[in-house]
């Protein structure tokens, strides 16, 4: 486990959900992608989108507590409520891509929907069609230039299944789980896919904003910094060590006949691999020059090539790396 070194570590570690780990059996898995490192030669871990959004269902509704030692050797416990910043869906199947047209009167946040098939680039830098009812996600068979669109795409990233970039102001948006729910009545499989069916491209970002701290503090200015976390969501990332699935100390045998197992005592973390920050004051997160320092230097590097692997303009990224303050 990871050494807890100082504030930025303990809200990291605070903010890392932790679906159940579920199991299954080799040959259920169709499309097993060759970084995928199964625990046995016939079993996969693996979790469930629907898992994962639970593990924000109390954060969104109270805020999430993280312990803050201030610089006169106080601790606080500062809440920070989660925000869907962004998500990209790719699965390695066709059939598991969306085809739900686009309604005239759904909001400009289901950009995936509302755009022609170019670039992704050349997505982000558009007004969305008003004429959008007869529009489609990648995946669309309308023409044979949608087709190929689709196909180039699929060579690179995947099957995109959903695309959501939010843009509106913070004070405007609602919880994570909320969003999530409301996507997934346009998009039901973002509630049942499994890490699995997720291709390597597949990513959310989540943008963390303060509520308030206990016990309360007369200068708060540096609590009230802002974080944007980024997290991959293929179970090719998923750490794997055998120890780590055997409980019991012991060789765990799987036979053919049990095709999925769930062990709830065992459970997935979903670390964040990127950062971005706002109105971070000071030295209260991060002393400099110090390993917790070279760490986030290390996230928001790894956030920054990660998005330009995409090809995509990240609305909140680019806000928080232009106002940001250490």
């Amino acid at each position: 486990m990871r050494a807890i070194v100082g504030n930025l570590d303990r809200f990291l570690d605070s903010v890392t959900p932790n679906p159940p780990s579920r199991y299954l059996h080799k040959s259920c898995v169709h499309d097993l992608n060759s970084l995928w490192e199964p625990i046995s030669k016939d079993v996969v871990e693996y979790y469930t989108l629907g898992d994962l959004w639970n593990c924000y269902e109390e954060w969104s509704a109270y805020g999430v507590g993280t312990d803050v030692v201030l610089n006169n050797g106080d601790c606080v416990t500062q809440y920070y409520v989660p925000y869907l910043s962004a998500i990209q869906i790719y699965t390695n199947k066709f059939g598991s891509a969306s085809r739900i047209p686009k309604q005239d009167n759904d909001e400009v946040e289901f950009e995936s929907d509302s755009w022609s098939d170019d670039s992704t680039s050349d997505k982000l830098s558009r007004s969305p069609s008003n004429n959008s009812s007869r529009t489609w996600d990648a995946t669309s068979e309308d023409s044979n230039s949608d087709q190929d669109a689709s196909w180039q795409l699929k060579d690179k990233f995947g099957y995109r299944y959903l695309q959501y970039f939010e843009i509106s102001c913070p004070y405007w948006r609602v919880p994570l789980k909320d969003k999530v729910t409301e996507l997934s009545q346009h998009y039901p499989r973002l509630m049942t896919l499994r890490s699995v069916d997720l291709a390597p491209a597949s990513w959310i970002a989540v943008a963390w904003y303060p509520i308030y701290h206990i016990p309360s503090q007369r200068n708060d200015k540096d609590l009230c910094a802002c974080f944007l976390t980024f997290h991959t969501l293929s179970s090719c990332f998923l750490d794997s060590g055998v120890e780590h699935y055997n409980i019991s100390g012991k060789e765990t045998h799987y036979s053919k006949e049990v095709k999925e197992k769930e062990i709830s005592a065992v459970k997935i973390s979903l670390s964040p691999f990127g950062l971005a920050t706002h109105k971070m004051q000071g030295d209260l997160w991060v002393k400099p020059d110090t390993l917790e320092h070279e760490n986030m230097e290390n996230l928001k590097s790894a956030a920054s090539s990660w998005l330009k692997q995409l090809e995509i303009e990240h609305h909140d990224f680019k806000y928080f790396k232009l106002h940001t303050a250490v």
